[in-house]
C-alpha cells in the first residue's frame, strides 16, 4: 500500500485531496493532529481516529495528540483537576493502542490555551463568527442540552485556534467534526494562519445497529474485560448476508483487518472447518455469500478485539 492509499484508507472525506497531494509532494514530514476531550472512557469510536493517526505516522507524518482538558472543563465534564486525570488515562490508552510514545507529541490544552496569545486569537475569531455559525458548530452534547452555556459556544472557536497555534497541516477527526473544521478553514486565514486540510473518519454504529451512545452502552470500551466483550458481541446486531449497517463487520473493516493481514475463523469440521480471509474485501464477500455464519463472525470479532485490547488492559 503506497503512502496516499494508506492515508485514504477507511476515510470518509478529505478536504481536499488535491491539497493532500500537494502537501505530500512538498513536505517529507507533514504535521497532523487530533484533539480528544478527556471526558470518559475511550471506546472504539475514538480508536477509529487513533487508527488513522497510526496510518499517518506510518506514512511519515509528525503526530500531535491534543488532550483537551480545558475543552472538557468548558463542556462541564468535571473540574480541571478531574479532567487532567482523565487526560492522563487517555494518553496511556493511546500509547497502548500503538502510537509511538517517543514520536507522538502529546499536548495538554491547559499548557497553552490560557496564554494571552491564545485568548486574543479566540477573541479575534469570535468577531468573525456569527452566532448562528457558532451554534451550528457547537459540540453535539452541548446542542442537546436544555440550557447550553456560553462556554459551549466558545468551544468550536477554540478548536479552530488550536489548529493554528499547534502549527499543524492537517486536522483529523470524525465526520461529526466537519462543521468545526470548516469554520477553521474559513476563519483562520483572516487571522493570518493557513487553512488546514481536513481528514474525516466515519462514525461507527453501535453494537445494536443504532447510533453509538454511552447511555445505551452499545459500544466496546478499551477497558472492557474479555467477558464483557464476549457478552456484548453475543448480543450484537449482525444480519446474515448483509454488509450494510452491520456493526460486527465494521469492527473488522476499521479495527481488525487494518492490524491483521489475515483473519482466521475457527469452526468445527462439521461446519466447514477453519476459514481464513486476507483483507476486509475478501471477508465481506465471504460473509455476504453466506459461507460465514453471523455467529462465527461474532466469535472471530470477539477473539481479535480481545487481542487488540489486551495491551491496553495491561497499562490501565
Amino acid at each position: 500500500m503506497d503512502r496516499l492509499e494508506l492515508i485514504k484508507r477507511n476515510v470518509q472525506e478529505i478536504v481536499t485531496e488535491e491539497e493532500l497531494k500537494a502537501i505530500l509532494e512538498t513536505k517529507e514530514h507533514p504535521k497532523a493532529y487530533v484533539g480528544y476531550e478527556p471526558s470518559g472512557k475511550i471506546h472504539m469510536g475514538h480508536v477509529l481516529t487513533v487508527n488513522k493517526l497510526l496510518d499517518l505516522q506510518n506514512a511519515g507524518f509528525e503526530i500531535t495528540v491534543l488532550l483537551a482538558d480545558v475543552h472538557a472543563y468548558l463542556n462541564q465534564k468535571g473540574t480541571l483537576e478531574e479532567v487532567r486525570e482523565t487526560a492522563d488515562y487517555n494518553k496511556r490508552c493511546f500509547i497502548a493502542l500503538g502510537l509511538d510514545a517517543e514520536k507522538t507529541n502529546f499536548v495538554y490544552g491547559s499548557d497553552y490555551q490560557l496564554s494571552s496569545e491564545y485568548m486574543l486569537n479566540v477573541l479575534k475569531l469570535t468577531q468573525l463568527t456569527s452566532l448562528n455559525r457558532a451554534r451550528r458548530s457547537m459540540d453535539e452534547v452541548g446542542r442537546q442540552m436544555e440550557d447550553p452555556k456560553v462556554s459551549q459556544m466558545v468551544y468550536p472557536i477554540m478548536q479552530a485556534v488550536d489548529i493554528a497555534l499547534l502549527g499543524v497541516d492537517i486536522a483529523v477527526g470524525g465526520i461529526d467534526q466537519r462543521k468545526i473544521h470548516m469554520l477553521a478553514r474559513e476563519g483562520l486565514p483572516s487571522l493570518g494562519y493557513k487553512a488546514p486540510l481536513c481528514i474525516h473518519t466515519p462514525i461507527l454504529l453501535g453494537l445494536d445497529g443504532n447510533k453509538m451512545s454511552s447511555s445505551n452502552e452499545n459500544y466496546i470500551s478499551v477497558d472492557d474485560s474479555e467477558q464483557d466483550i464476549k457478552k456484548k458481541m453475543k448480543k450484537a446486531f449482525c444480519p446474515a448476508g448483509e454488509a450494510e449497517n452491520n456493526p460486527v463487520l465494521e469492527l473488522f473493516k476499521y479495527h481488525i483487518c487494518p492490524r491483521y493481514e489475515e483473519v482466521v475463523f475457527e469452526r468445527p469440521e462439521k461446519f466447514g472447518g477453519n476459514l481464513s480471509c486476507r483483507g476486509y474485501d475478501e471477508l465481506e464477500t465471504v460473509f455476504v455469500s453466506g459461507e460465514l455464519h453471523p455467529m462465527d463472525l461474532k466469535n472471530g470479532a470477539t477473539k481479535y478485539m480481545n487481542q487488540i485490547l489486551e495491551t491496553v488492559r495491561s497499562v490501565i
